[in-house]
């Protein structure tokens, strides 16, 4: 007894071991995709985050009235990090990084109070950026408002929209071609099965009864290649971050690995079970004539 269930293991493992290895090298594909996605957006974000507005107050404003109004700025949804520069803090700033002292060379303090401020991704294009802007420049004590070139704001969001749609293009040509390997893979190990089937169909088994451990053994293959998959991704992003790649653990978190691994579990489950369901509806509709085809 103990021998017929253990080759019935081996069997299983044997039947079912080229669909797991195909399903896991496909899903390993699609996880490096998913994680490149991943690490794109996180950098774009950061892109955009790093656009900075400058609002030029009054020479009169006291610094207690510029900073109350960075604290106004700082409650905006559209605000990222805010700083306020009083005319002292400029002058500092100009002397350390130039080595000039204009207090000296005028008399006087030229340089104005500033709120310094960058955006968030979500209003980082041309248009909202001049609706902040002008909404600024109603504020009473302020002079005007500073911002990188309208252009270069333009080109870096075309670049971005542009690499966006390509991986959008790569991943759905990879699910795709994932969808037709998983299931040609998941038909031909339900080909070498159709006789079983059939006889079953015979003896008087319903499509439900025959169908349900085909869809469960392949769902199982679809789960472990997820699990394989993910432990092989994961171990490669482990590899990168001890060897250096610091760029690596910045851009793509465990925490959104964790996510992708799930999603490619899933995804393996749900293509390998709807691969076995469509592969054998397919031959119990068939005849014993037309199972030699």
């Amino acid at each position: 007894m103990k021998e017929n269930q253990k080759e019935v293991k081996i069997s299983f493992w044997a039947s079912h071991i080229t669909t797991i290895v195909s399903v896991t090298l496909v899903l390993v594909l699609g996880g490096i995709i998913a994680l490149i996605w991943i690490s794109a957006d996180n950098e774009s974000r950061r892109l955009k985050e790093k656009l900075e507005l400058n609002v030029i107050l009054a020479d009169s404003i006291p610094d207690a009235q510029g900073r109350s109004l960075a604290k106004e700025i700082e409650k905006q949804p559209y605000a990222g990090v805010v700083t306020f520069v009083s005319r002292e803090d400029a002058m500092a700033a100009w002397t350390r990084d130039t080595g000039e002292d204009l207090e000296a060379m005028f008399g006087v303090n030229p340089l104005s109070p500033e709120v310094c401020f960058t955006v968030k991704a979500e209003y980082s294009s041309k248009e909202q950026i001049d609706a902040i802007k002008a909404g600024l420049k109603k504020v009473k004590g302020v002079e005007s408002v500073a911002s990188p070139d309208d252009e270069m704001i333009q080109s870096m969001n075309e670049n971005i929209t542009s690499m966006t749609i390509i991986l959008a293009i790569i991943a759905g040509v990879m699910i795709l071609i994932s969808f037709v390997l998983i299931n040609n893979t998941v038909h031909l190990a339900i080909y070498s099965r159709r006789f079983t089937i059939h006889t079953m169909q015979l003896v008087g088994a319903t499509n439900g009864f025959i169908r349900r451990p085909v869809v469960m053994s392949n769902m199982l293959c679809g789960l472990i290649a997820g699990v394989v998959a993910s432990g092989i991704i994961a171990l490669s992003l482990w590899g990168a971050k001890q060897g250096g790649l610091t760029d690596v653990a910045t851009y793509v978190p465990w925490s959104m690995f964790g996510l992708v691994a799930l999603g490619l579990v899933a995804s393996g489950m749900l293509l390998c079970s709807v691969a076995a369901w469509a592969a054998s509806t397919r031959y119990l509709r068939k005849d014993y004539d037309e199972l030699f085809h």
